[in-house]
């Protein structure tokens, strides 16, 4: 019982620097963080205190008031966060990956299956509703890289939907914050095994990291082989 209560104190710390840091992130962004989370709490309490007086139960209606005000207060600071991280990743490569990592449970995303040489960029995502490829990159660039990816898995995955999302803000471009939204909205029309079957399949393509050709000829020096991969005395 006392190591539970130690590791929960322990904890605590942990979780207020991680919200303090997440304040400071959101606030460089937005300055009116603070006057927003502040107009929200008090807006909150003060509707709920007034009517406990009016009512005769000022005790009751202001600690629901209180707890309520709490609520919303971190619902729109967990809002206006997001909003903030997105902006900041707005147009950094990989700003895509970094939201397939964070869709959820069911989804099997695989970074940089396809690149070219100015590092425009197309991820797989696979899940109940499918496979989704999103481009990152020029808009008349990645269409040939989407278009690519879709004839070589066409071979092995002709039977499963597939979608193109480019992430961008322009027409007929998926806006990042609006990309875990967009791929949720894909109607499910695969059941469990058959996501397992397609993710069997599309391994065997690989991705820019397996496809990489070995390089030939001596180890260069100071180099070591990772561990399992020497020769095995018998």
């Amino acid at each position: 019982m006392a190591r539970s209560d130690s590791a929960a104190d322990a904890a605590n710390p942990g979780r207020l620097k991680q919200i303090a840091l997440t304040y400071k992130m959101t606030r460089r962004a937005d300055k009116t963080i603070g006057l927003v989370l502040a107009g929200v709490f008090i807006l909150i309490f003060g509707v709920f205190l007034a009517i406990g007086f009016l009512i005769g139960h000022p005790i009751y209606l202001g600690i629901l008031g209180f707890l309520l005000a709490f609520l919303g207060t971190a619902i729109v600071f967990g809002r206006r966060a997001e909003r903030a991280a997105f902006g900041q990743m707005e147009g950094q490569p990989g700003a895509a990956a970094a939201v397939l990592d964070n869709i959820g449970r069911g989804w099997t995303t695989t970074p940089a299956v396809a690149m070219n040489r100015s590092q425009d960029v197309v991820h797989r995502a696979v899940g109940k509703a499918g496979i989704v490829l999103v481009a990152e990159g020029n808009p008349n660039r990645v269409k040939s890289l989407l278009a690519a990816e879709k004839k070589k898995m066409n071979r092995i995955v002709a039977d499963v939907p597939v979608y193109d999302v480019i992430v961008g803000t322009g027409e007929g471009q998926t806006d990042l914050k609006k990309l875990r939204t967009a791929l949720l909205k894909y109607p499910r029309v695969l059941s469990g095994p058959q996501v397992t079957a397609t993710n069997d399949r599309l391994r065997a393509l690989g991705d820019l990291m397996t496809n990489m050709p070995l390089p030939k000829g001596p180890m260069p020096k100071g180099m070591r082989l990772p561990k399992g991969g020497g020769p095995k005395a018998r």
